[in-house]
């Protein structure tokens, strides 16, 4: 039952060409592949797209893959984030941050100066180049560990600390710049 393999069960049966064992991976990914092409992306849809993108690309690359270098989740996870920088690089990225619930107590100065803020680090946040933002939003937003990352990236976690280091210090300047 396909249920009950590893995800390198089905990976090695997908290798071998059996539809049934990459749909079950696809099942069991969709939804954190979507999530992560969206922080990249911003944009549901494009997400989706992406996500759909990188499985095809992983059913036709399924005997490349190597369990020696990575797990399937994060080899699957790196094909997305490259599709959706691939999409990001065709189109200019969207800045629209969705609506949050907002504690109804709140103030309405407090909650307007939080969705300002907000909307301003969405928008410093897509500002920032590809990769950066790429690594910014999987460390900080998806939690991902530096390590997971790195991988996911294709990179090493020198080069990844060095990323965020710029990205930060490129969000901040956004930031001051903008509140001024």
């Amino acid at each position: 039952m396909l249920i009950d393999e590893t995800d390198e069960e089905l990976m090695a049966r997908s290798a071998a060409g059996e539809r049934e064992a990459f749909d079950a991976l696809a099942g069991r990914f969709m939804l954190r592949l979507r999530r992560a092409a969206l922080r990249v992306l911003s944009d549901p849809a494009a997400a989706e797209d992406a996500a759909q993108d990188a499985l095809l690309r992983g059913w036709m690359r399924a005997a490349t893959y190597d369990a020696k270098q990575a797990s399937v989740s994060t080899w699957l996870h790196r094909i997305t984030v490259n599709a959706a920088i691939d999409r990001v690089r065709a189109t200019r990225p969207t800045t629209d941050v969705p609506e949050t619930l907002l504690d109804p107590a709140e103030a309405a100065d407090t909650m307007l100066a939080g969705r300002e803020r907000h909307a301003l680090l969405a928008e410093a946040i897509a500002s920032l180049p590809a990769r950066q933002r790429t690594a910014i939003t999987l460390t900080y937003s998806e939690g991902w560990s530096g390590q997971d990352a790195a991988q996911a990236l294709s990179i090493s976690t020198r080069a990844l600390e060095g990323l965020l280091h710029r990205g930060r210090k490129l969000l901040r300047a956004y930031m001051v710049a903008r509140e001024a």
